[in-house]
């Protein structure tokens, strides 16, 4: 789609935290993305529902479910792996996230545009 690609300092991304929502306007003016970590990994996924269009954060960032075990849609409770992006509970199972290819070495994570 698009040959760009984003960096964030490895720092700024802690584990099982808040998220990092970046923009996305490759799909549209107000479409975003996010970056979480999750057992030392980061993980960035299109910031969409895969039950209903709608952001998944109920708070600026806020992903995690209350015990950080799952990626939560605040709207309908649908909960997603965090590895993976597979809805594991809600009205979305058999569906995923729209993953984004994900590097981090060095203390920089670069999140992939290019490869989505």
């Amino acid at each position: 789609m698009s040959d760009h690609v984003l960096t964030f300092n490895s720092t700024e991304l802690q584990e099982k935290g808040d998220g990092l929502r970046f923009a996305m306007p490759v799909l549209g003016p107000h479409a975003t993305g996010f970056l979480v970590r999750f057992e030392g990994k980061a993980y960035a996924y299109v910031n969409r529902c895969a039950h209903v269009p709608v952001e998944l954060d109920w708070e600026h960032g806020k992903f995690f479910n209350m015990t950080q075990e799952w990626i939560i849609c605040a709207t309908h409770g649908a909960m997603y792996a965090p590895q993976t992006g597979h809805c594991v509970v809600g009205p979305c199972q058999g569906k995923r996230l729209s993953a984004i290819p994900v590097t981090e070495e060095a203390g920089v994570i670069t999140v992939h545009l290019d490869q989505f």
